[in-house]
């Protein structure tokens, strides 16, 4: 991290029925407090709104803390091993996979690409749905978007 001030960040994304009404939650941690964010949409998938909740929560956090590390503790395996790690071969191969297919919600990856290079993040994946305070927050406030798309 290149600053001594350091942004925590737990999000999480997912739906009812994969595609269907979907939700987004992040809980950004900043000067001992603790802002909740969250959205969603009527038709979408759980990978989305995973995506879409990281990228909410750096887009906060860039506007309001500009300059300070940040750790984004994540339970999406994928957004977490795709920035990490499947991004920088996606890239090179004009972002096909490893079968040569077009990325899914590639939309989305350059967006969080763009904001995980302008900033200092460290990425942690946390187990969902296991206690961790946070990220029982951020599914609490998934469930609520997704609830009040699913009327």
């Amino acid at each position: 991290m290149e600053n001594d001030k350091i942004i925590t960040i737990y999000t999480d994304g997912g739906c009812h029925g994969n595609p269907g009404p979907g939700g987004w939650g992040a809980v950004v941690i900043a000067d001992g407090k603790a802002s909740e964010l969250s959205g969603g949409e009527d038709m979408t998938t759980n990978n989305r709104m995973e995506l879409t909740a990281a990228i909410q929560a750096l887009s906060y956090a860039k506007a309001n803390y500009s300059g300070c590390g940040i750790k984004v503790f994540i339970d999406s395996q994928y957004v977490k091993n795709g920035i990490t790690q499947w991004i920088k071969n996606w890239k090179v191969k004009g972002w096909k996979t490893a079968n040569k297919k077009p990325v899914l919600n590639q939309d989305l990856w350059r967006e969080l690409d763009a904001l995980n290079e302008s900033l200092s993040v460290e990425w942690t994946w946390v187990k969902g749905h296991a206690g961790v305070e946070y990220n029982e927050i951020c599914d609490s406030l998934c469930q609520k978007e997704i609830a009040a798309r699913s009327l």
